[in-house]
């Protein structure tokens, strides 16, 4: 809605009108200076306000025209800047992703953990292990590495050298699949919760790739399994910048540094059941041409209060240590489903309009709850199903293989993604696909 805007004359002359019954007029009278205080009754007849009257009704018109330009005016203004946000979003150019070298199956992991124990494992690690979804997963280090005592030196030395070369690998593979040079780069975004090194990665980078030396860094800790959906809007904001920029977005997590063999509580249990390493990068653009690639319609983000014990780090004597205190499951069908509703809804939506999502997967027990959610309109979600069943739960890099997967079978409707992290936060995005209206 537009507001008419301020005029001082016409706001001065219609408040003495309404205010002129209780104010002091002077009147000049037989060379004499009365003052009357003038009341609402029309008798007797005020002298001064046929003359105001007159006033107002040469002065009105001419100011109420020029008003109207003004409005006009305005008016013009906020539809031009409504036409701008509703300008396509950033596209997403190209999507990489890698994994370390070492791979384990979820038997060798309770062999593993038995043989090092030197007695049989809890059955509740069993039972977690086998109702988890996975058959197996890509480790930075041999299994052997992880029976050591951890240490923040030793942990933060892998990530470095194991990190370092997957963020590379998947950098040069983004910017080959979108025909760029890493001179054609303005921004880099590492989005990764598991380590932390400074210079950054993706300082790092600039001298070690080509990158020009003026590319703009961002590292961002501390979004967790949410982090590739929030760092898609980031990367996406940061695209519309200057004009358009093509920006490279990295998400790194190498979770099982956080392992502790020697700590078996249920979080614990639960970690070594389900996470696991992995990188993906995405080339997003902001620059003019880019029609027959697929682009980003809407983002969402909401964070529930008095929730920051589902899921985080404890920053321990000898590493990261797992939060983990609540049902995520329950979460999804109580809290998640009704916003995730409301964000469909708020950009006309349904769910019948929608290609398979694209989700952070969590966990077997996640998967169904979100599958439930879903249902029936979308049945199932098996590339989510696929990437949790051969790779684990990698953090944050995760949707990012679901969504490489989805994409490569050219749907031709709208993609969601959705992911759940530290805060605790749901993360939500729209893709269209390529050519799409």
């Amino acid at each position: 809605m537009f507001r008419f805007l301020y005029q001082p004359s016409v706001i001065s002359l219609l408040c003495c009108s309404a205010q002129i019954g209780q104010e002091k007029v002077d009147v000049k009278k037989n060379g004499a200076v009365h003052n009357k205080t003038q009341s609402a009754d029309p008798s007797p007849p005020n002298p001064v306000l046929p003359e105001i009257i007159l006033a107002m009704r040469s002065v009105i018109p001419h100011l109420v025209h020029q008003a109207r330009f003004q409005w006009f005016d305005a008016a013009c203004a906020v539809q031009k800047q409504s036409q701008q946000r509703k300008c396509p979003m950033s596209t997403l150019i190209s999507i990489a992703t890698a994994i370390p070298d070492h791979r384990i199956t979820q038997a060798e992991v309770l062999a593993v953990l038995a043989q090092a124990r030197g007695a049989a494992l809890p059955a509740r690690l069993a039972q977690i292990l086998g109702n988890s979804g996975i058959e197996q997963r890509y480790l930075a280090c041999e299994a052997e590495f992880y029976l050591q005592p951890r240490s923040w030196a030793s942990r933060a030395a892998i990530y470095d050298q194991v990190g370092t070369g997957l963020a590379h690998k998947v950098a040069r593979d983004a910017l080959d699949k979108a025909t760029l040079m890493p001179t054609d780069i303005d921004a880099i975004v590492l989005i990764s919760t598991t380590g932390t090194m400074t210079p950054s990665i993706p300082s790092r980078m600039i001298e070690a790739m080509g990158f020009d030396q003026s590319t703009q860094t961002i590292p961002v800790f501390g979004y967790g399994c949410a982090g590739s959906v929030l760092g898609l809007r980031l990367a996406n904001d940061l695209a519309a910048a200057n004009g358009g920029q093509n920006v490279l977005m990295i998400a790194l997590e190498l979770c099982s540094l956080s392992y502790d063999y020697s700590q078996f509580d249920k979080k614990n249990m639960i970690a070594t059941a389900l996470f696991a390493d992995g990188c993906a990068a995405a080339v997003i653009s902001g620059k003019a041409g880019q029609s027959i690639a697929p682009s980003f319609r809407a983002f969402g983000q909401k964070t529930w209060p008095s929730t920051r014990d589902m899921m985080g780090w404890d920053i321990g004597a000898t590493g990261f240590d797992l939060v983990l205190a609540r049902d995520i499951p329950t979460f999804v069908t109580k809290d998640f489903a009704p916003y995730c509703d409301s964000f469909l809804a708020a950009h006309s939506l349904l769910m019948s309009d929608l290609s398979e999502p694209a989700c952070h997967p969590g966990g077997g027990r996640v998967v169904e709850a979100l599958e439930a959610y879903f249902a029936p309109e979308i049945d199932g979600i098996a590339a989510t199903r696929e990437i949790l069943r051969q790779h684990g739960n990698m953090s944050s890099p995760t949707v990012l293989f679901v969504l490489e997967q989805l994409l490569a079978r050219t749907p031709e409707k709208p993609i969601l993604l959705t992911a759940l992290g530290p805060g605790f936060t749901a993360a939500l995005a729209i893709l269209d696909p390529a050519g799409a209206a």
